[in-house]
């Protein structure tokens, strides 16, 4: 019988086999992955207070999410045939969170060997199963910037998340997103012995001198790129004959000329106010500036010069004191800095912190007298989309931008306040209803997670 049905299987069309094929590979998946609740990309949310991130409160407002992106947001809106729809009633809706900061899904995250590793990349080390992922899902979180460690004044390259939880490593990368590395300041890149710098006069001669040698790698491949072009003549008989020969390719150096050019952000772990400061100069003489200064908790005694320099004060709401260069970090951080014109995004740098950013957000009220709401929302929304360069995609509920919602069932600026669901690009990956029935993830048991796909 076996033989018969082995024959029998052999002998149907190629069309049929390749169906039966992927049906087999759908059904050894069941089971391992974490689908969406509705595993569709179109989605409608009815009767929510809806808090747009853009200074606009809809109430009983809807959305509609076509594709992933938001097509529709208002009041009167009714669910076009065959879209899933979500009741949201007494319920308030927000972008999805931001982290801007975080060291989530990746393992060996600090090539500590040299004060220059911008030659590593941490999307070599992304791990997708990594169960914060899906905890950061249970507080609003659906984006976070993954960072390199801070021993290095110049670090590795950075990569942005979607929490897509139980999808491959490769679906939670944002497709064309701007590259970014890591710099470090202070004490974090002086803490190995016998290894040079080993002090803030010497950081800042070290990073000038990479920039430095960043100007000549760019010059000689502009020099190269123009023979090429026929906008320089050659330079001898061989280049007439054969063509430019190409620089040396020098994956340090590939970094530095991208921070030049503009197309690589410089986000920088840093505490006190000189060395921040000394940054943002040191940058400014090369033509470039910071994107972000990451910490950054003595930021508001230079809030001028982040403002005119267009930088991101990507800070702690309210950690202080767990070291030296932590002692001035104060409360009324964010809405000192907020109010000279920085745009201050809350960040966790923490698998638990991560889950609470609404309530930090919350805080810049409570320690700011000219904070408002929005203001308070853009922290953990649009201002850290901004310092990534994803602000036309996400951080705020507009037409056109992602579909990434977390709804809550109260004000998400309450502590009394829990997420319900999370969804990204029109797709459910966290409902609380479901969680805490079918699951033990927040409760803390690790789950029977199979990694799938490209896993690292």
């Amino acid at each position: 019988m076996r033989g018969f049905q082995l024959k029998t299987v052999l002998q149907l069309s190629g069309v049929a086999c390749a169906i039966i094929r992927v049906l087999f590979v759908c059904m050894l998946f069941v089971g391992v992955t974490v689908p969406s609740v509705f595993g569709q990309a179109d989605l409608f949310i009815s009767n929510a207070t809806i808090l747009t991130g853009t200074g606009e409160t809809i109430e009983n407002g809807s959305i509609l999410i076509r594709d992933g992106k938001i097509a529709q947001i208002g009041t009167n809106l009714s669910a076009p045939s065959g879209v899933s729809v979500i009741d949201a009633t007494g319920q308030y809706v927000m972008a999805g969170i931001i982290d801007h900061h975080s060291h989530m899904a990746a393992s060996g995250i600090n090539e500590s060997t040299s004060q220059n590793s911008s030659m590593v990349d941490i999307s070599d080390a992304i791990r997708h199963d990594d169960y914060g992922m899906y905890r950061a899902l249970a507080g609003g979180v659906t984006t976070i910037h993954v960072l390199h460690g801070s021993a290095n004044n110049i670090g590795g390259r950075d990569e942005v998340l979607k929490l897509k939880w139980g999808r491959p490593w490769e679906d939670l990368l944002i497709e064309g997103n701007m590259e970014g590395v890591k710099f470090a300041l202070g004490e974090n890149p002086i803490r190995r012995e016998n290894r040079y710098p080993n002090s803030r006069m010497g950081q800042e001669f070290q990073i000038r001198s990479y920039f430095i040698q960043g100007e000549e790698y760019k010059r000689q491949w502009d020099e190269y790129e123009a023979k090429i072009a026929g906008k320089i003549p050659p330079a001898n008989d061989y280049e007439k004959e054969n063509g430019p020969i190409p620089p040396r390719k020098d994956l340090r150096m590939e970094t530095m000329k991208g921070i030049l050019e503009g197309t690589i952000r410089v986000h920088s772990h840093g505490y006190s106010n000189q060395e921040l400061a000394m940054l943002i100069r040191l940058m400014g003489d090369f033509g470039t500036a910071p994107y972000s200064l990451e910490h950054a908790l003595e930021g508001y005694m230079i809030a001028d010069e982040m403002a005119a320099a267009g930088t991101v004060a990507s800070i702690f709401q309210d950690s202080w004191n767990y070291k030296v260069e932590a002692s001035k970090s104060i409360p009324f951080a964010a809405a000192l800095l907020t109010e000279r014109g920085v745009k201050v995004a809350i960040n966790s740098d923490s698998g638990e912190r991560v889950r609470r950013l609404n309530i930090d957000a919350a805080k810049t009220l409570r320690y700011g007298d000219g904070m408002s709401e929005t203001d308070a929302i853009k922290t953990i929304t649009a201002n850290p989309a901004y310092g990534l360069r994803l602000h036309e995609r996400i951080g705020t509920i507009e037409v056109g931008m992602d579909g990434d919602i977390a709804l809550w069932d109260g004000h998400p600026l309450s502590v009394f306040s829990k997420c319900v669901k999370t969804i990204i690009e029109g797709e459910v990956f966290f409902d609380r209803e479901k969680a805490t029935t079918t699951d033990k993830w927040l409760q803390g048991d690790k789950p029977t997670f199979k990694p799938i796909g490209g896993a690292r």
